[in-house]
């Protein structure tokens, strides 16, 4: 009777235990997310989304493909990621080894002398040899271990997100890199035939003159013009050298020349599916790795309660002994140690632990809410800036027509006299001008694109 009191008393404790354990470790949930109007002026359900896509589903042009395959195996941001995630993988393999006995080894000598071993007694001149092996055991009762060991995998998590997110900006800034050269090609090209058709006026201003029909101004005015324009070549060159350098420095090598397409050639997606706003935190990385760091303080907050509760250890040891001299006669010896400690007075320790470990999560919270704030604002943003490069393509298309006629009839109209050299000048200014606007559109609109893939957390799967 009594052994089967002391049974089922066993169990009781081992129950009431595990109930007291589930009190004092809270259960995870994710933080609540708004599931609509996070994207401006957006209201489709449908869940379709470009950030699905593969990146070379996205950026069609071979020789880009090429740079961003060179980036994600060279990038030394992407490679250090990657090293914090190995990192994260070694302390979550820490933490599952925690739950085992930790062992450990060593032998102590001990040699006593005395000058008097009549005063001193008899054990003054008794040598003591001892190897011996000892181990030491934790029991989780109240579930700290495994809220350290969910920390650490949340933490695991998050870096692994962080790397995506490194990767899906590399792809990012590697496209913008590309566009931008290829913008700043064709502006040059722009340029130096401005400078040609420039010079030809210049040559027609001087046939002009000799027939009376402009004065010198119109010429000083018209090479003035010229070389004005002559003089941003430099700067456009070296906007080029500086791109292709930044862009290199992405690939993880030396500065090199890049080969590169036309940006007449590029064809950016013709439907910007978005998909619904729910759909960031399965694709957006930083969202991710936002929401784990939340539940790394929230586990943390666990392990923090667990402290202010008793902790069983164990501990035994086991070895040789032997008096005197190392290979005199031994026995062997052996031990077992089991101690309850209930913490009492830890110079509030346990309560600033707890309190730090709640402020980290709630910090953790805004911040995932920041996160999310700031995907819809980049979606918006990259979604009408689609818009306003289309409809400035429109209207550029349409001004560069005028400017184009504008630039022939006010050269035939200054050799009949009809018209004076200046309105010549402001023509073929404007028409630059107007060129080089729809550059910077045609830009815009590949740029949109690749924010917008981007800011939907497109290019890591």
């Amino acid at each position: 009777m009594k052994r089967r009191l002391n049974k089922y008393g066993g169990l009781l404790i081992v129950l009431m235990t595990g109930m007291l354990s589930c009190k004092v470790r809270e259960q995870y949930t994710a933080p609540s997310t708004p599931s609509t109007a996070l994207f401006r002026d957006v209201s489709s359900a449908s869940t379709n989304n470009i950030a699905d896509l593969h990146w070379k589903e996205v950026f069609t042009d071979t020789l880009l493909q090429q740079l961003i395959t060179t980036g994600i195996a060279n990038n030394p941001d992407l490679l250090t990621a990657y090293s914090r995630v190995r990192q994260s993988q070694a302390y979550l393999a820490q933490s599952r080894m925690a739950f085992l006995p930790s062992l450990n080894a060593g032998v102590t000598a001990t040699l006593n002398n005395a000058s008097d071993p009549a005063i001193a007694g008899n054990n003054a001149a008794v040598d003591r040899h001892e190897l011996l092996t000892g181990a030491s055991w934790e029991a989780d009762i109240w579930g700290k271990l495994r809220s350290n060991k969910r920390a650490s995998l949340a933490a695991l998590l998050q870096s692994d997100a962080n790397a995506r997110a490194v990767m899906t900006g590399l792809i990012a800034n590697i496209a913008t890199y590309y566009y931008q050269l290829l913008a700043l090609d064709k502006q040059l090209y722009y340029t130096r035939e401005s400078v040609r058709n420039w010079q030809t006026t210049v040559n027609v201003m001087k046939e002009l003159k000799k027939s009376d029909v402009v004065t010198g101004a119109a010429i000083v005015q018209s090479e003035a013009s010229k070389y004005g324009i002559a003089a941003t070549i430099p700067d456009l060159e070296r906007s080029v050298r500086e791109t292709e350098n930044a862009l290199n420095q992405l690939l993880g090598r030396a500065p090199a020349a890049i080969p590169r397409a036309e940006i007449a050639a590029e064809q950016p997606l013709a439907l910007l599916s978005t998909g619904v706003p729910a759909q960031l935190l399965s694709n957006r990385p930083d969202v991710q790795a936002a929401e784990q760091q939340f539940r790394y303080y929230f586990e943390l907050v666990n392990a923090a309660r667990a402290y202010f509760y008793p902790s069983l250890t164990l501990s035994a040891s086991a070895g040789y002994l032997t008096v005197d001299k190392l290979w005199s006669p031994g026995s062997w010896i052996s031990s077992i140690v089991g101690g309850l400690t209930q913490p009492i007075i830890a110079q509030g320790a346990n309560k600033t632990r707890l309190q730090v470990a709640r402020e980290q999560q709630q910090q953790a919270l805004i911040n995932f809410q920041n996160v999310l704030l700031t995907s819809g604002r980049e979606v918006s943003n990259a979604l009408y800036a689609y818009q306003a490069s289309v409809d400035k393509a429109n209207v550029r298309d349409s001004q560069l027509v005028n400017l184009d006629k504008s630039v022939t009839y006010t050269q035939q109209l200054v050799r009949y006299g009809f018209a004076n050299y200046t309105e010549v000048l402001t023509a073929q200014q404007s028409m630059l001008n107007a060129q080089l606007s729809q550059v910077n559109d045609r830009l815009q609109q590949l740029t949109a694109v690749v924010q917008l893939y981007k800011a939907l957390g497109g290019g890591w799967k």
